[in-house]
């Protein structure tokens, strides 16, 4: 279920294309090690690009931003949802078509690049596209749901249900995407993870012939890899903890698994199954009466390894997320 390699993934993989927000900062902090390990990746030869849901960003904001933090970033590493929404655009409809928009800065600037006129909601309009934008009115939302029932076409930057705000995690355009879907009877099109065009266009702007997603979520960086049909590694620096692996689905489970983006520097080693276990390094992981143990002694993150093969083979074969007791992670606590 995880991929052993005996080299390191900057050997195997050409593009990194890391996820922002739990990957390469939290918070808009930097996570401990990722300028680093990001630095030697690139000079082992691996093109890195950061990808985002964010669509009310734009690209040279979040490289200004990552050069703050100390990570070298130019406007073209940078992939938004915004982007690749106005990608699936302007291939149905052309260059000079014109499209409703309700988003904010980055989706604006996206569009226009392309060749696309953003109007109102009451303008004649080929689409509709739609994006998070804390200034978006209700009124303009109002106008444009009615006009998506009556048949405007509808594209989606991301159906994130949550974005993270110094005030607390808030709404995120998932909450508008469900609203307009329930009025209007209409699924949009979504551009970004874990729906391919994201992923589609990051590779179609930085290149590579082997890309690796590298993400902290499971729901929409590792599901978006997996719907791409390429590697994904995931890091336990953002929001997945012991709980959540244990319950991934199958199209939620990654091919790699490491604490942080030092990952890409290392080989993998192989986790080998067995019936309720699995062993990885030091550490035997088992599932007995559906509560998870773990014996042993060594790497961290052969720790997590051998608990996440344990974990899914007891989900699989019983449809339950094993129990974890008291267990919360490896003896030796993570430093975050």
């Amino acid at each position: 279920m995880l991929r052993g390699t005996s080299q390191a993934l900057t050997d195997h993989h050409d593009l990194a294309m890391l996820d922002l927000d739990g990957v390469v900062y939290v918070d808009g902090e930097a996570v401990p090690r990722a300028a680093e390990a990001i630095s030697s990746a690139r000079e082992a030869g691996l093109r890195v690009a950061f990808i985002t849901n964010n669509a009310s960003r734009t690209p040279t904001t979040v490289a200004e931003h990552l050069c703050r933090l100390g990570v070298q970033a130019d406007a073209a590493d940078v992939v938004t949802s915004a982007q690749a929404a106005a990608r699936v655009l302007i291939k149905e409809l052309g260059e000079g078509a014109r499209v409703v928009l309700l988003g904010a800065e980055g989706l604006l600037e996206a569009v226009r690049s392309v060749g696309l006129e953003p109007v109102g909601v009451e303008d004649e309009a080929e689409a509709v596209v739609t994006g998070y934008g804390p200034d978006v009115l209700w009124r303009d939302v109002m106008r444009a749901a009615v006009r998506i029932r009556e048949g405007l076409w509808w594209v989606a930057s991301n159906t994130d249900q949550s974005i993270p705000t110094s005030y607390g995690v808030a709404p995120g355009h998932g909450v508008l995407v469900e609203t307009l879907q329930r009025f209007s009877g209409v699924d949009p099109v979504v551009a970004g993870k874990p729906a391919r065009p994201l992923l589609d266009e990051t590779v179609r702007r930085v290149g590579g012939e082997r890309p690796l997603m590298v993400g902290d979520r499971l729901d929409t960086d590792i599901e978006g890899a997996v719907v791409s049909d390429i590697a994904a590694l995931l890091v336990l620096t953002g929001v997945t903890d012991l709980a959540a692996l244990l319950a991934a689905r199958p199209q939620e489970r990654p091919t790699y698994l490491h604490l942080d983006l030092r990952g890409l520097l290392e080989a993998h080693p192989e986790v080998v199954a067995d019936g309720a276990g699995a062993t990885c390094g030091g550490w035997t992981a088992r599932v007995d009466d559906g509560l998870l143990s773990v014996h042993g002694e060594g790497d961290e993150t052969d720790w997590w390894r051998a608990v996440a093969v344990a974990g899914w083979a007891h989900l699989d074969a019983t449809g339950d997320a094993a129990s974890t007791g008291d267990l919360v992670g490896p003896p030796t606590p993570v430093a975050r």
